[in-house]
């Protein structure tokens, strides 16, 4: 029987400290979330991220407009906040109307205030493995619960299930930095199964429920599962429930970690949001603060 990667109680030990950082802050860090649009998933995750920044003392606010804002109107508030020294962080809620260009908008972004690490400078310093770097949120959630677990990451084989921007390539990179032999997968790779038999680490983020099968894991492998689907279940009042990309009830007697769908990553990807505001703010005050430091404790 595997051992629960529980990402919701490592997110809070998380909050906790970040919680005593902000106290000793005389102007606490400021997170400004754009939102647009009127969709019931997007007005959730910022619900839970205004939530988390209230718990740990973050200054949140969040900037509405209807599903007909101009693109011209969005980047004028972009600026405008680039602008605010009490703004640490930026955050647009994705997706966005199919009438704004999300690319655009995410460049415009200041680099000092980019808290989900999008901005191409930003990408690029993952790549060259810059300190200076603002790490992805989920990608950095992942890593720190394989390190809070003190799961080996150097010498092992690693397999990641996905290529997104938001995900597979940042994780994909994150791993190779800390050593590990990293084999991307995809929808048209051939011969899955026989691939990550070979895996010490799985990361799977695809988004197709539990696509990965028990058998197709190697006896003690650690797996991170970042999909989150929704199948249908009658026995609840919503009609669904949400699982992972991978079997969770067959795989758990066959791994040796493995993160649940909830309570795995998605705590996680929050938390890392609050750090990196933290983390801004901090930069922003000159104050010696190393995310990678965090991240490996």
């Amino acid at each position: 029987m595997a051992q629960l990667i529980n990402g919701k109680a490592v997110a809070e030990l998380l909050r906790t400290q970040l919680t005593k950082t902000v106290a000793a802050m005389t102007v606490k860090p400021k997170l400004s979330i754009i939102i647009v649009g009127d969709r019931p998933d997007s007005a959730s995750y910022v619900r839970m991220k205004t939530d988390a920044c209230k718990e740990v003392g973050i200054i949140s606010e969040d900037l509405r407009y209807p599903a007909t804002v101009s693109q011209s109107e969005l980047a004028n508030k972009i600026t405008e906040l680039n602008n605010d020294p009490e703004v640490n962080g930026i955050l647009v809620q994705l997706p966005l109307p199919s009438h704004i260009n999300e690319s655009a908008l995410l460049e415009l972004v200041s680099i000092d205030k980019d808290v989900d690490g999008f901005h191409t400078v930003n990408v690029g310093k993952l790549v060259q493995n810059d300190p200076s770097r603002v790490l992805p949120c989920t990608p950095a959630g992942c890593i720190y619960l394989l390190d809070h677990y003190n799961i080996p990451i150097e010498g092992k084989r690693a397999v990641v299930i996905g290529r997104s921007n938001i995900v597979g390539i940042p994780v994909s990179l994150l791993l190779m930095q800390r050593n590990a032999t990293v084999t991307i997968c995809h929808s048209r790779t051939q011969h899955l199964p026989e691939i990550l038999k070979q895996a010490d680490i799985v990361v799977a983020a695809c988004g197709r429920a539990r696509m990965v099968k028990a058998e197709w894991l190697k006896p003690g492998a650690a797996v991170i599962d970042v999909g989150v689907n929704q199948i249908e279940d009658s026995s609840r009042k919503s009609g669904y429930r949400l699982v992972g990309d991978v079997d969770f009830d067959a795989a758990k007697e066959v791994v040796g970690y493995i993160s649940p769908v909830p309570r795995g990553v998605g705590p996680m990807t929050v938390a890392m949001l609050l750090n990196n505001v933290v983390l801004l703010k901090q930069r922003a005050e000159h104050i010696n603060f190393s995310q990678q430091a965090l991240i490996e404790e």
